[in-house]
Parts: C-alpha cells; sequence; structure tokens
C-alpha cells in the first residue's frame, strides 16, 4: 500500500470511529506522520495492514485504533455481520463480558447493533465469568452468544467469542468451521458502521442468570467429605466471587484468598502475564497456600473458564495431571452405559489408557473445546472433556451446565476430589502416584516458539513434515501421524505427531498457535513404575527435559 493510500484508508477510518479515545490516538498519530516520523508511519501501516481475521476464536487483538486492532469499529463490524449471519430474525443472542479494558462499551455496542438490526439480546447484569455466558446461552435456549474476552492474554488486548446456540448437545459451545468462514464473508461486507441503525431496547437480565448457573454447577457435586483447606486467586479476573459463592453453596468453608488479586482488574498488575501457566502468576497464591498449611491452592483464569491446581510442597500439577484425577473422579462417580470420555491431540495419552482401563471409550479431538464440546456418538453419555491447557468440561449430557471449559464446575469437583482423598488420609500427590502404578508414569510438558514473522511457521512445518527427524534426543522417532490428511476422521488440521520410542513411550505433537504467532510443541514420556514411584518420576523428568532441549533443537526454540 502506497504512503497515500494509507493516508486515506486512516482518514476514511478517522471519519467513521464513534470512539473518542481512539479518533485522539489515530488522529496524534498522523499528525506524527505528517511531519515526517518513520516510527509512527510504521505503526500507521501495522494497524492498516489487514484486519483482525474472525475465525473459530472469533477476534483477538491489541486494543487500539484501526482495523487491525480491537475497537468499537471493529467490534460493531463484528456485530453487524453475526446480525446479517444470523438472518431476518429476530433471533435471541445472549452477550457477556469481563471486567477487562473497554469490555463493557464493547457489550452494549453489539448489544445497540443486534437490536438495531431486529434481533432479541439478553445482556448479562455485569462482568462475569465466560461460563456463566455459556450456561445462560444454553439455559434460554438462545440462538447464539457472545462473550468479549481476551481470557488470559496480556493487559493491553481484548477478544470476541461466538458461541452457536439452539436445543442441541452442542448449544453453548463455540462455534466451528464453516461459520467462521460465513460471519467473516458477513462481516466484510458491512458498510461504514456510521450508517447501522442501532436499538436501544435490549434486556438486562438480572442475578437470576449467576442463580442459575450456580444451582447448576453446584449439583454436580455428590455428597460426601468437605473438610478441606484451599487458597485461591481469580488472578485479577471476573471469577473471584462466583467461585466463592459456588464453593460456600457446595458445602466446603470459603477458601483463603490472595487479597492483592481477588478484585477485577484489567491492568492486572501483580503478574507479567495474567496466565496461570505461565512462570510466576501463581506465585502469590502458593505462597499463600505455604503460610495457612492448605491442602490445596486453586486458581481461575481471568475469565475462569480454566483451572490450575498446586498442592503445597509439591507444586502445580500439569493440565493433564489435573485431567486423569478429575477424570477418575468422575467416572467413579457416575454410572451407566455409552460412557465417553475425551481430550484433544495434543494432550496426554493417560485418558486413553484411564478409558480402557473402565470399560469406557475414549474420543480424541482437534485441539479447542469448540471440538471437544462435539465429542461423542448420538446416543453416548459424554461425562468428561479436557485440554492440557487448564481447560476442563463435568458432567453427562443431561447435567452438564455448559457446553465448554468452565474453571468453576471443574474446581469444585476438585475440591470434593481432594476432600474425599483427605477423609482417607491422603493428598492429590498420592493420587497421582496410584495412577502411575496402575497406567504407567505420564510425563508432560510444552514449548511454545514465538514469531515476529508468520512465514515462520508454516517454513518450519513443511520442513519437518519433509525431512522428518529421526530422533529427538534420546528417543527414536517411529511413526509419524500427519493430521493434515484427516488422521482417525478428524477434520483437516495443520499439526504432526512424532510417536517415540527407545526403551520409554513417547510423543511429540506440533501445531501453529491459534491466537498468537507461535509455533506450540507438546511432549509426553510414558515409562513403567517399579516400586519407588518418586524415584521414577526423577528418571522420568530428567528424560523428558532431555526430550524437550531435543525438541527446542529441532523447532528452534
Amino acid at each position: 500500500m502506497t504512503d497515500s493510500a494509507l493516508l486515506r484508508q486512516a482518514g476514511d477510518w478517522l471519519d467513521q470511529d464513534p470512539d473518542p479515545a481512539t479518533r485522539g490516538e489515530l488522529g496524534d498519530l498522523l499528525a506524527r506522520v505528517e511531519v515526517g516520523d518513520g516510527q509512527a508511519l510504521a505503526d500507521l501501516a501495522d494497524r492498516f495492514s489487514g484486519r483482525l481475521e474472525f475465525g473459530t476464536a472469533g477476534l483477538r487483538g491489541a486494543l487500539g485504533a484501526g482495523p487491525n486492532r480491537m475497537n468499537r469499529v471493529v467490534v460493531m463490524r463484528a456485530a453487524a455481520g453475526i446480525a446479517a449471519w444470523l438472518g431476518e430474525g429476530p433471533a435471541h443472542v445472549v452477550i457477556g463480558y469481563d471486567a477487562r479494558h473497554r469490555s463493557a462499551d464493547f457489550a452494549r455496542d453489539s448489544a445497540a447493533v443486534l437490536t438495531g438490526a431486529g434481533h432479541r439480546v439478553s445482556l448479562l447484569p455485569g462482568p462475569l465469568p465466560t461460563p456463566v455466558l455459556a450456561h445462560t446461552l444454553r439455559r434460554l435456549g438462545a440462538d447464539a452468544g457472545i462473550v468479549v474476552t481476551a481470557s488470559h492474554n496480556p493487559p493491553q488486548d481484548n477478544g470476541y467469542k461466538v458461541y452457536t446456540g439452539g436445543s442441541g448437545d452442542d448449544a453453548g459451545s463455540q462455534i466451528v468451521s464453516p461459520v467462521d468462514a460465513e460471519i467473516s464473508v458477513a462481516i466484510d461486507a458491512v458498510g461504514p458502521v456510521g450508517a447501522l441503525p442501532l436499538g436501544e431496547d435490549w434486556e438486562v437480565l438480572g442475578e437470576e442468570a449467576v442463580a442459575a448457573y450456580l444451582d447448576a454447577v453446584t449439583a454436580l457435586v455428590p455428597d460426601g467429605p468437605r473438610e478441606l483447606s484451599v487458597a485461591y486467586t481469580p488472578l485479577h479476573g471476573v471469577g473471584g466471587r462466583v467461585l466463592l459463592e459456588a464453593v460456600g453453596r457446595a458445602g466446603f468453608a470459603p477458601p483463603r484468598v490472595v487479597a492483592e488479586q481477588f478484585d477485577p482488574d484489567p491492568d492486572f498488575p501483580t503478574v507479567a502475564f495474567p496466565n496461570p501457566e505461565e512462570p510466576g502468576a501463581m506465585d502469590l497464591a502458593l505462597a499463600a497456600g505455604e503460610a495457612q498449611g492448605a491442602d490445596l491452592v486453586v486458581a481461575n483464569d481471568p475469565d475462569a473458564d480454566r483451572l490450575a491446581l498446586a498442592v503445597p510442597g509439591y507444586g502445580l500439577l500439569t493440565g493433564n495431571e489435573v485431567g486423569g484425577l478429575l477424570a477418575e473422579y468422575v467416572l467413579d462417580h457416575t454410572g451407566g452405559a455409552d460412557r465417553v470420555v475425551a481430550t484433544s491431540i495434543v494432550s496426554s495419552s493417560l485418558l486413553g489408557a484411564i478409558a480402557r482401563d473402565r470399560g469406557v471409550r475414549y474420543e480424541e479431538t482437534l485441539t479447542g473445546f469448540k471440538w471437544l464440546a462435539r465429542a461423542g456418538r448420538p446416543g453416548e453419555n459424554r461425562v468428561f472433556s479436557y485440554e492440557e491447557a487448564l481447560g476442563y468440561c463435568v458432567g453427562g449430557d443431561d447435567s452438564r451446565p455448559v457446553a465448554d471449559k468452565d474453571g468453576i464446575s471443574a474446581a469444585l469437583v476438585a475440591l470434593a476430589l481432594a476432600a474425599e482423598a483427605k477423609d482417607r488420609g491422603r493428598t492429590l500427590v498420592d493420587l497421582l502416584d496410584d495412577q502411575a502404578r496402575r497406567y504407567g508414569l505420564h510425563l508432560s510438558d510444552q514449548l511454545s516458539v514465538r514469531v515476529t514473522d508468520l512465514a515462520e511457521i508454516g517454513a518450519a512445518m513443511r520442513r519437518l513434515r519433509a525431512q522428518p527427524p529421526a530422533a529427538f534426543g534420546p528417543l527414536r522417532v517411529t511413526g509419524v501421524v500427519d493430521f493434515a490428511d484427516g488422521h482417525g476422521g478428524l477434520p483437516p488440521t495443520d499439526a504432526v505427531r512424532f510417536e517415540l520410542g527407545g526403551g520409554t513411550r513417547g510423543r511429540v505433537t506440533l501445531r501453529p498457535s491459534g491466537t498468537e504467532p507461535k509455533l506450540k510443541a507438546y511432549a509426553e514420556v510414558v515409562s513403567e513404575v517399579g516400586g519407588d514411584v518418586a524415584a521414577s518420576r526423577a528418571r522420568g523428568l530428567e528424560l523428558l527435559s532431555e526430550l524437550m532441549a531435543a525438541v527446542a533443537g529441532v523447532v528452534g526454540g
């Protein structure tokens, strides 16, 4: 794009932007360009080099002016595209939002555009966890749902996710292709946002939306022991008060909360990155747990659709370890025929071993809960699904509060599991040891290689497909599964798995991130356990470390 074309495009954008903040930001940038500021020109070019792509993850990006940022113009165009995709209507859309910068504005703009297009809108009563939106959509039988959130992204980001509605088992789950492409085409057809008709007659739901959600999630926890000491952090997100209410309703004592992180704060001042998986993010919670001698440390991510657990004296549990523990607890407390459990292609193979031992069907899906929500065959009862990135969905098809990951209902089940173990004089670490003896020791880790040029990711995937490595460190490659071919009946996706052998089984799965410019590698080693689980774990972790170093060398991390 020439400089003159870029300036014309920026000027056109400025003319339609209804937001004084981003108009001022863009005006200042243009003024700097006019006096020859090269950095300002580069910034302007980045903002107008394209638009945020609408995909199955919706929209996500940094806040700011321009089509390649999150702002009111981008959101209003997205809402208009969704309105057109829904058709003449009137369709019923439920909208929720978190406490990030501009989330409430984006939610209200979406409500105005959708009602202006003739649709009915129900807006949640304030900043709430994403699972409350997913549950409310399902409970009301609405046609679609929107949640304004960037989940665990950095403070400068925001995002926009769309959920399918209706009455099927996948109601309340995130959209999948080709819906994303249909909405994207509709967004492209939207003209200047100043010409969009805007409504004002949307409904703001009352506290009954939260109460109904709490009724549903607390019903998941069976009667049993409740004695447990817990430390908790919502990481400056919107899960805190809902989690505490749920815990109390389920009969547990109130957790000790990390006061510095309890109230929603869009700047996330105590963490470098508001993701419980990131190093340091749970330091305050771990310290609180150690100080009180807690049995368990619990964290939600900022929109509370994910759950992290730690045991004082042991440390953080991986998403795969939590997934294995929750799976066995759920299977112990649910009966009936045709049960199915599911996880993603990048998660541990442990769930498959548990399913075989319990005589239930196991299914692998593509990465993301939009696919896990659709696992299972007609007539089956999907009682548990999870992904290694701390996402869990508990409850059968008739009892499941949401068809998406839910960090609050998963936390309640984790507390029930830990309390039941404590009643028998045991901890979650003891249960992990039991699983290692029964199913083999499954240890996993992941690596992310961030790039500045997305073409680097495609080049790396092509190279690894054309010339697969003979080995990753001490483990040789015994087979290659290319998911681009639609392996096992799955939709084709850009991922490759290397099966490993050589004394210890393992695998490495590579895929591009769906939301960030990163190539992600997921590694697992599986070894038999002798009498001493601790010694076996130490040896396994040493082998996993060697494997991760080899993976980094191969993929460029």
